[in-house]
């Protein structure tokens, strides 16, 4: 199973080192996890701590040159954070970043509404070859959604498209995304149990699904479309159960 975490869960001490302790006694069970990991809180904070403004369109992050160095050093703090936090609950785990190796390369994100989003990628292939090395070894990869773009260039990739382009590699039956949201919301602001890809679709197509819901949410649907059985939304109070194989605020299961 691919694990994305996100949200205000990277920056909540507590709640990190309860799904850290969660995810230690499922890989003592011989469970196969991965990790996929954003960081936009804490790109945020260090862009506002510079003065730079923060740019998002459709959900995604414009990023010029002076961006791009600040959400690669941000999320490599991210990384070893996680592999220490893991580590603390005896957790073998290997940071790695999507570009190391080319483990995930992209394109240039085409403008988006006319929109030029910079350094942004849009992830056309993934290597395994790290990363199911780190599996083999009994290890668990942490993978930052930072992507090889055209000759070598990291461009920064939204961290919801990586988890789900893993998971269709790996050919995971699960993806699993834990935030600090409920789950999908309907038009009328009610959290969805359970949707089906037409539905997502329809919700796509409204205003009911907004801000950076809108990558996640076409994220579940390549993910669907590409094999994954399941993607799951979690929130807070249903992290522990999703991550053993429970139910989250939102299920899409493919058609």
């Amino acid at each position: 199973m691919v694990i994305k975490l996100g949200g205000s869960l990277l920056e909540d001490d507590r709640s990190l080192a309860t799904v850290a302790a969660t995810l230690a006694g499922r890989c003592r069970a011989g469970a196969r996890r991965i990790l996929v990991h954003g960081g936009g809180k804490r790109i945020d904070a260090a862009l506002a701590a510079r003065g730079i403004p923060r740019r998002i369109h459709e959900g995604l992050r414009i990023t010029d040159r002076e961006t791009l160095a600040i959400v690669v050093s941000a999320l490599g703090d991210i990384n070893s954070g996680l592999v220490r936090e893991l580590a603390r609950h005896g957790v073998i785990a290997v940071g790695l970043c999507g570009a190391d190796g080319r483990a995930l390369r992209a394109d240039f994100h085409p403008p988006v509404g006319g929109v030029d989003l910079g350094f942004v990628g849009r992830i056309s292939s993934v290597d395994l070859r790290m990363i199911e090395a780190a599996v083999a070894a009994g290890h668990l990869p942490v993978l930052a959604s930072i992507a090889a773009g055209p000759d070598g260039v990291p461009l920064n990739v939204n961290a919801d498209e990586a988890a789900a382009a893993v998971a269709a590699a790996l050919g995971c039956r699960r993806l699993l995304f834990l935030t600090d949201v409920e789950g999908i919301a309907d038009e009328r602001g009610r959290v969805v149990a359970s949707l089906d890809p037409s539905t997502a679709r329809r919700l796509l197509s409204g205003s009911a699904v907004s801000g950076g819901m809108r990558p996640k949410l076409r994220a579940c649907l390549a993910a669907v479309g590409a094999g994954v059985r399941e993607v799951v939304i979690a929130g807070p109070g249903r992290q522990e159960a999703a991550l053993a194989g429970g139910a989250g605020g939102t299920s899409l299961v493919a058609a």
